[in-house]
């Protein structure tokens, strides 16, 4: 007996809802992981997933693939929301031909980015593959690069987050590298070019999967990875959190909620947190959570560089950018990490309409020869760049020391820093005052070595260069402080002067594109 037109849709649809089938889910969920529907329905609200080509199949006929067929070519691609609010997605089905990337599979991915585009919704894409399907050569490898011009055009426009979920490797990476930002998950994501089978091979080297490209590595070592998370569910709920600071796309505003934290409260434990001695170190998130609304601070890129902190956080309601130097790390300096990590996410508040607020501590740019070797000046380029290109509004306040090249770097009035704001006992100079009187004074300094009385004399000029410089006033007086303010004052004054800049304006000379020093 034929089925009727209902049943053989109901059909379809319970095939392509089995992706692999029975066996190789309950293999899937035995290597502790989710299937790609189930993370979806993790991730977006019940019941707003609307699936699209759920029936798609691969075009290959070679090697008996012909015979080898599963609806939705392992991917499930469609939109829903995230708490009220529209996304597209795509979710690699690692059951059907271990979530391999053929023609068909990325011609689905580039139809739902294409539709995100057009509709001004960010795109999430979650990965799970073995990479390209080998049996179809070229057009695997094509359609891996459809994907990565995809994510050039809709770079700066919508929103693009990868979470990686299982292996991610060779061509496959750079797709999520072209995104805003990569979340894996600890033990079950790997991210690499080549894997560890052909490392061996050609430099003989031996590497496990979880040290070439696990999570940790790449949240510690090579910077790739933005976020990491225990499992899968908790990077689910913190993907969730993460949306709600940002915007749809790039015309958009992010949304705004309620708040209750008052806007002119002080912050009391500013002047707890700073210490009396200007070298010893602290933790610049205690002055962050004491500044923002309610103390909620979402913290991006944690475990690497350590040295500066970036992340989003709201002041009245509304979503902004924090970055700040982290004196309990290296003092604070800028070295090659810090600086790219905070340069990227600058252009990301950015091209997004997020106001950025700096904490400035910083005593220069790490010295040494393998900062030199590594690069410094073009990757501290790279940071001076995106301040000065940003337009959103852009506030500084400076809690202690601002030495050298990176005062300027640090959003400094001179790079068009809109209100920039000091505390009393913030030292703004070329350096501290140790190295600066072995060059001002360095006739006494010798002079005194020789009498024996060198303790008194560099006492004496330190207290003398400190009187002059180790003070926020001479920048005052210049106009490089638009105001010197008592610590407890910050919130306050931020959020007022964020109410100013709202309504900010301001036109780049007309270009194709700057050429940032990459």
């Amino acid at each position: 007996m034929s089925k009727t037109p209902l049943e053989t849709l109901k059909h379809h649809e319970q095939l392509a809802e089995l992706g692999g089938g029975a066996d190789r889910i309950q293999k899937h969920h035995q290597s502790g992981k989710l299937t790609a529907r189930e993370r979806i329905d993790l991730l977006v609200d019940p019941g707003s997933f609307v699936e699209m080509d759920k029936f798609v199949t691969h075009r290959c006929t070679d090697f008996g693939m012909d015979q080898q067929k599963f609806l939705g070519d392992g991917v499930v691609t469609g939109y829903g929301t995230i708490n009220g609010r529209k996304i597209c997605l795509y979710s690699q089905d690692f059951t059907v031909f271990g979530g391999s990337l053929s023609g068909a599979h990325a011609s689905k991915i580039c139809k739902v980015m294409d539709l995100a585009l057009k509709t001004g919704v960010p795109v999430i894409g979650l990965s799970d593959s073995g990479g390209a399907r080998i049996q179809e050569g070229v057009e695997s490898l094509g359609g891996y690069a459809e994907i990565f011009w995809r994510n050039v055009q809709a770079s700066g426009v919508i929103p693009q987050i990868s979470l990686i979920l299982g292996p991610c490797a060779g061509g496959a990476v750079y797709s999520p590298a072209i995104t805003d930002f990569i979340a894996m998950v600890e033990n079950t994501s790997y991210m690499f070019v080549t894997g560890p089978d052909v490392i061996k091979t050609v430099t003989h080297e031996e590497v496990t999967k979880e040290d070439l490209g696990g999570a940790e590595t790449h949240a510690e070592k090579s910077g790739v990875c933005q976020i990491v998370y225990a499992d899968e569910r908790a990077m689910f709920e913190g993907v969730r959190r993460l949306m709600d600071f940002l915007p749809l796309n790039n015309l958009d505003q992010a949304p705004v909620v309620k708040c209750t934290d008052p806007a002119d409260r002080l912050c009391a434990n500013i002047d707890k947190i700073l210490p009396d001695v200007s070298i010893k170190p602290y933790d610049i998130r205690g002055v962050i959570e004491d500044v923002i609304d309610q103390g909620d601070f979402l913290e991006i890129h944690k475990s690497y560089a350590q040295n500066i902190v970036v992340g989003f956080a709201r002041m009245n309601g509304k979503t902004v950018g924090i970055v700040g130097n982290q004196p309990a790390h290296l003092a604070g300096c800028l070295d090659i990490a810090a600086s790219v990590k905070a340069a990227r996410f600058v252009r990301y508040c950015d091209a997004f309409n997020i106001p950025i607020i700096t904490f400035v501590d910083v005593p220069g740019f790490l010295p040494g020869t393998k900062q030199e070797y590594g690069g410094i000046i073009k990757h501290g380029a790279k940071l001076l760049y995106a301040y000065a290109e940003a337009t959103v509004p852009k506030l500084t306040v400076i809690t202690r020391k601002a030495y050298g090249g990176a005062y300027d770097v640090m959003a400094s009035k001179h790079i068009r820093a809109d209100v920039n704001l000091a505390y009393p006992d913030a030292e703004i100079a070329v350096m501290g005052p140790d190295g600066a009187i072995n060059i001002l004074y360095r006739k006494e300094v010798l002079a005194a070595e020789k009498a024996g009385k060198l303790d008194s004399v560099r006492a004496a000029l330190v207290a003398d260069y400190k009187e002059k410089f180790a003070n926020p006033y001479k920048a005052a007086e210049l106009g490089y402080i638009d105001e010197v303010i008592e610590p407890k004052m910050t919130r306050t004054r931020l959020i007022q002067a964020l109410s100013l800049l709202e309504g900010k304006r301001e036109t780049a000379p007309k270009r194709k594109h700057g050429n940032i020093p990459l």
